[in-house]
């Protein structure tokens, strides 16, 4: 296990979903860590995991090239979680370059970037498109950059089977899109754990797929939830003429459940791909989904922790 003591690590989206848990990682180890977020303020909350002068805020966007390469000034190594479904080209292809750059500029001896499964610079959706062109643009401007590859993430602060769990709470009927579509969530605990292990010279420019021990349909995906949560509903499959009709003539309106965008990216499975390197590589066991979302389910429940489950 490699030594962080004393280096100074900046996490830029380390205030989000997954970088709670990195950061939480990179204190443990020792390391000094910088989050770098649009609104520091919002990052906070990470403060008292850390010893006194250990944690560091500071603003950054990375669409705005100069205050990335303001926040990663003097650091020992970047790690980049930045994402985003709306200004993707900005946030994940235009930002990934800037900071990759940034990193280069700055010296640091690793880069860690976390892109997605699905990423290809071809792909129908302008999520997967980005992704791509992001990772494209890494590869030019810090050739040892380690890419990671997640599969849809799940946690207790996830905002995927969360989603579902909420849904199927409150609708007895619930219509499944993309029912066939196949997913691989991975634990992101264990992503986090990836994200450590890449810093080392080891993964110098290498790529990651990262999915979890269950390949799973959508539709068995919302029924495990429902039965997780005690909940007895009737699932109706979309036909994708009906299910992409409606992510096009309403997918533009705020809140909208699915966009066409969205959509697209259901049109492939969303799973490791056969020979590619992932955890198991990486000296991880893949957390189940039944081995942690107990955990924070039981929220879903009809009477919590006291509610029978089947």
């Amino acid at each position: 296990m490699q030594k962080l003591d004393g280096q100074l690590i900046t996490v830029l989206g380390g205030g989000g979903f997954l970088g709670r848990y990195v950061v939480q990682r990179l204190l443990a180890r020792g390391a000094r860590v910088r989050i770098a977020e649009r609104e520091p303020r919002k990052a906070l909350f990470l403060k008292p995991l850390g010893g006194l002068g250990q944690t560091q805020f500071v603003a950054a966007d990375v669409r705005d090239a100069a205050s990335v390469a303001r926040a990663v000034q003097g650091s020992d190594a970047v790690i980049n979680l930045v994402g985003a479904f709306d200004d993707m080209v900005a946030v994940q292809a235009d930002g990934a370059r800037h900071v990759a750059a940034a990193a280069k500029s700055a010296g640091a001896r690793a880069l860690v970037h976390i892109s997605a499964i699905g990423a290809d610079s071809d792909s129908p959706s302008a999520y997967g498109r980005s992704k791509g062109d992001g990772e494209a643009a890494v590869r030019k401007a810090f050739p040892g950059a380690a890419i990671l590859r997640p599969s849809i993430l799940f946690g207790r602060e996830d905002n995927f089977i969360n989603r579902f769990a909420t849904m199927i709470r409150f609708l007895p009927v619930v219509p499944v899109v993309a029912p066939q579509t196949k997913f691989q969530p991975v634990y992101v605990g264990d992503v986090a754990d990836a994200v450590l292990a890449t810093l080392g010279e080891d993964a110098a420019g290498k790529m990651f797929e990262l999915g979890g021990p269950q390949v799973l349909t959508m539709l068995d995906l919302q029924q495990w939830i429902a039965a997780a949560t005690g909940r007895k509903r009737l699932f109706v499959e979309l036909p994708d003429m009906v299910s992409g009709a409606l992510a096009t003539g309403l997918g533009w309106a705020p809140g909208a459940p699915i966009t066409k965008d969205q959509w697209l990216m259901l049109q492939r499975d969303n799973v490791v791909a056969a020979g590619a390197a992932g955890l198991g590589q990486l000296g991880i066991t893949p957390t189940s989904l039944a081995a942690v979302a107990d955990g924070w389910l039981v929220q879903y429940r009809r009477h919590g922790r006291f509610a029978q489950t089947a």
